[in-house]
């Protein structure tokens, strides 16, 4: 099909050419060097697991690059927590704050994904313990300092993240305990006995599965709410991802996260809600969570990949650390990664990508409803109506079509055990498109 839509890059690439296998010789020479010399051009609809948003060699990040304040933040790193640069708070005020998610104001900023989950977990944990000793001006008793040095309560506290069955939020100490998405991720590595709630295991299509998911749903809400109630070590906060993206991309209604909301209201536990990988545009909203029209914000939203800056956005003040110190490291984020964030929420803004999105979500949903009608075995629980082009499907033989896929020019990902994810960037158009669902036909009409 051809559009009269103009490209937002006239020199982009019209569309894919492979001149060899995929790796190439030139490529399997020089592979200790990562260095890709066989000239094959790609359709990238998995955008470094899902971390590139305006595209690659952008022209206004590469402008952005080249600025007095990107030259500073590069060679003159501060260490945030104690000496941050003069112009700190414009940049978070022009950038990171801009897009704050509705009701929460503030922003601790981080490293990583991880690093964000990390920290946003610590806050919790303060928080709950300044709560139960009765405010943050009350003294940390001499039980508590040196029982903190042994690793014991009460200055290690018995608490715990409560997390979901499928979730992933990261490979450190803390959010690996709350990452259930493979094996391969936690083996070897000591945990945390933190409580995992199952996640809904929705039937598709949805509109034929009405009363199965609702009860799926409540269920899951039930067995939150009693390992809230029951777990040994008391949760003081619910981590969950607006679509479980590593573990296979696994979705839920509005309706589950409006009453995991009220659960977490209900027992007076936090709710960090993990965008890292579905924020910043890519379901159409700035961020996934907009779609389940909350009436109170989650205590905590997390952020990293598209946003190149890491971090998490929190609107209670009670939420800061009450101490010098208790939330510390030495670079506490990155103003050249807050710079470059900054630059990316300009050109969503200057070119309408959220609409853009939206848009091309819904268009590229509809080809591919029609290709599952064609080959209902090979596309399988197609997922992810109406959020933009956060789209995923099942496929039996998934690892080789992904593979295949790149013999037609199309670099695309999986998650879970059998699905394949599209994360295309927030620039992906109507033409970009229509290579890939003519890729996709060509590779399950191939079976």
């Amino acid at each position: 099909m051809v559009h009269e839509e103009k490209p937002f890059f006239p020199e982009e690439p019209a569309g894919p050419e492979i001149k060899t296998a995929i790796p190439g010789p030139r490529s399997l020479k020089a592979v200790k060097d990562l260095d890709h010399l066989d000239g094959n051009v790609l359709l990238d609809v998995y955008a470094q697991i899902a971390s590139i948003a305006v595209g690659y060699n952008n022209p206004s990040l590469i402008l952005e690059a080249t600025t007095p304040e990107m030259t500073s933040a590069l060679i003159n790193r501060p260490a945030l927590g104690n000496f941050p640069q003069h112009d700190w708070l414009s940049i978070l005020e022009t950038g990171i704050l801009k897009v704050a998610p509705k009701g929460l104001n503030q922003v601790f900023t981080a490293m990583a994904g991880s690093d964000a989950n990390e920290t946003a977990y610590k806050a919790a944990f303060m928080y709950r313990r300044r709560q139960e000793r009765g405010g943050p001006d009350v003294d940390f008793t001499a039980e508590e300092i040196l029982s903190s040095m042994n690793n014991q309560a009460p200055g290690a506290p018995n608490l715990s993240i409560l997390s979901f069955t499928s979730g992933f939020h990261g490979r450190l100490f803390g959010s690996l305990s709350t990452t259930r998405s493979k094996p391969i991720h936690k083996l070897d590595i000591p945990a945390f006995n933190w409580p995992q709630a199952p996640f809904p295991a929705l039937r598709y299509p949805l509109e034929e599965n009405t009363e199965a998911n609702a009860a799926e749903e409540q269920m899951c809400l039930n067995e939150t709410e009693h390992l809230i109630k029951t777990w040994p070590l008391p949760p003081a906060a619910v981590v969950v991802e607006p679509v479980q993206s590593e573990g296979g991309d696994n979705h839920a209604s509005p309706a589950f996260f409006r009453g995991l909301r009220a659960l977490t209201q209900k027992h007076n536990v936090l709710l960090i809600v993990d965008e890292v990988q579905t924020g910043v545009g890519s379901t159409g909203k700035f961020w996934a969570h907009e779609h389940w029209n909350l009436s109170d914000p989650p205590d905590m939203v997390t952020f990293s990949k598209k946003a190149q800056a890491a971090g998490y956005y929190f609107g209670n003040p009670a939420l800061r650390p009450n101490r010098p110190y208790r939330q510390f490291n030495t670079w506490m984020g990155d103003p050249a990664r807050a710079l470059l964030f900054r630059a990316v929420v300009r050109e969503i803004e200057r070119l309408d990508l959220l609409a853009n999105t939206a848009r091309v979500g819904d268009y590229l949903f509809a080809g591919l409803e029609q290709l599952a009608k064609q080959y209902p075995t090979e596309i399988q629980n197609l997922r992810g109506k109406g959020q933009g082009t956060f789209i995923a499907f099942d496929n039996p033989q998934r690892d080789q079509f992904l593979k295949r896929a790149k013999t037609l020019g199309i670099n695309i990902g999986g998650s879970g055990a059998r699905a394949i994810r599209l994360r295309p960037m927030l620039i992906f158009q109507r033409h970009h498109a229509d290579i890939l669902l003519d890729a996709i036909e060509k590779l399950v009409k191939s079976v």
